[in-house]
């Protein structure tokens, strides 16, 4: 299968003088493979980066069309991953005939960055003292991207907590009105009702729902009452806990959180747990794996939104010469460039890296690395090309095959519920042909799957 869409018919207009005569042969021809129209290509008019075109013959994609960003033909996958389904096996742009084609993403109407404010940690909830409250995203980084919950207009926390006891009063738990307020309400409101819920009957809101619930529709509720500061802290504690450390959760909330949420989450992983995450994290991997989360642990990734084409076609110069240019790799110049950069920045490097190295960097990165440290550097590119489709992907493995991996369906589905579960369920139904709601209801059951339902949305 490829993904709906993708590629369209036709393809990019002609440019008159590319290529030159004698060098047909680097690039597919004409219309051979096509690319989507994508506002905003690499190099954007005036950018200066890449040189004017003579008038004369035709091939070249149009000024603004280099490959739709993160719109490359499947690429195998890593670490075991399969494939996308159905990836096109015919070689992508820039890519060799006998190469293998670039595994990227369908790029979403628009990109974002952002990672939404979690709440402030409230009295009740296990450990001691709060994080400050978070302030959102600049309003650049969360244009174009939606949850699935909002606020909720009339919020009245005293009516919300009585209802909750209500339901959970006697013999007997109404589960369904339970899963009425708790979909249906913000972080920040649920953090209310726990406030509420104690100073008008004097008992602990989680405590109850603990002694009424089980299973994962349990674990689901308590992780929709956390805080979402302290819920990123409390999974990664739980990663690194007792025997044996689950480094998919590790990449999935380091790699991808902005700077603010993960300078809070540090702050709250040790004002709650009385630990320090680089200590664990050193105690728990090792090698250019731990090198790279520990980069990621310091929240100061450059998030300036504004790309500068020069420096990303020179680091992806820099990265060429650091892998396939060379004997070995240098696995520190990757480190420095994918810690260090921006989002969008790291997004024109890899449409730079393709023009140089007639392969694509994640295709790169899938031969010169291995293991978790290739994750995570396939992971943060992912996330510069298209942010949501990484999340979806994510959620079809959780749930593709024998079981269910149930942890990850709920941390995803709960701490993007507020920032880009719309983004997410959409990038799913393109990427998969069917949709997120459909794979969950056939996947779970009872009121575990009505809870998720009601998140979710239709």
């Amino acid at each position: 299968m490829s993904y709906p869409g993708y590629p369209p018919s036709g393809g990019y207009p002609a440019f008159p003088g590319y290529p030159p005569t004698g060098q047909e042969s680097v690039y597919p021809p004409a219309g051979q493979y096509s690319y989507p129209a994508v506002p905003g290509g690499y190099p954007p008019a005036g950018a200066g980066t890449y040189p004017a075109a003579p008038p004369s013959a035709a091939g070249y994609p149009a000024p603004g069309g280099y490959p739709a960003p993160g719109c490359y033909p499947g690429a195998p996958q890593a670490g075991g991953m399969p494939p996308y389904p159905g990836a096109p096996t015919a070689p992508g742009f820039g890519v060799p005939p006998a190469g293998l084609g670039f595994g990227g993403y369908p790029q979403p109407p628009a990109q974002s960055y952002a990672g939404g404010g979690p709440a402030q940690i409230p009295v009740g909830f296990p450990g001691g003292q709060a994080p400050s409250p978070m302030p959102g995203p600049p309003a650049a980084m969360v244009q174009g991207t939606q949850g699935t919950i909002q606020a909720a207009p009339n919020f009245d926390a005293g009516r919300d907590a009585e209802i909750l006891r209500k339901a959970m009063k006697g013999f007997g738990t109404d589960e369904q009105a339970i899963i009425n307020v708790v979909a249906n309400r913000s972080n920040d409101q649920r953090q209310k009702i726990k406030a509420a819920f104690k100073t008008m009957y004097g008992k602990d809101l989680i405590k109850d729902l603990k002694s009424e619930l089980s299973g994962n529709v349990e674990e689901l509720i308590l992780a929709l009452f956390m805080p979402s500061t302290y819920y990123d802290a409390w999974s990664l504690r739980h990663a690194m806990k007792g025997a044996g450390t689950q480094e998919r959760v590790l990449i999935e909330i380091l790699c991808t959180r902005t700077n603010q949420e993960i300078q809070e989450i540090v702050k709250c992983y040790k004002s709650e747990f009385g630990r320090d995450i680089e200590q664990d994290i050193r105690a728990d991997t090792s090698g250019h794996f731990e090198r790279l989360l520990i980069s990621m642990c310091q929240g100061n990734r450059d998030e300036n939104q504004t790309v500068d084409y020069q420096k990303a076609q020179e680091d992806a110069q820099r990265l060429y010469q650091a892998g396939e240019g060379k004997l070995g790799t240098d696995e520190s110049c990757f480190n420095m460039v994918l810690a260090s950069r921006s989002f969008p920045q790291l997004k024109a490097t890899v449409e730079a890296y393709s023009r140089i190295a007639n392969r694509d960097l994640l295709s790169s990165i899938d031969r010169e690395f291995s293991g978790n440290v290739e994750r995570g550097l396939k992971t943060i590119l992912q996330c510069a090309l298209n942010r949501p489709a990484f999340f979806a992907e994510r959620l079809y493995y959780s749930m593709k095959g024998a079981g269910t991996d149930d942890s990850t369906l709920i941390r995803i589905i709960v701490t993007r519920s507020e920032i880009d579960l719309v983004q997410i369920k959409q990038m799913f139904t393109q990427m998969y042909q069917k949709t997120l709601a459909t794979m969950i209801a056939s996947d779970t059951s009872g009121d575990y799957r009505r809870l998720l339902l009601a998140i979710v949305g239709q």
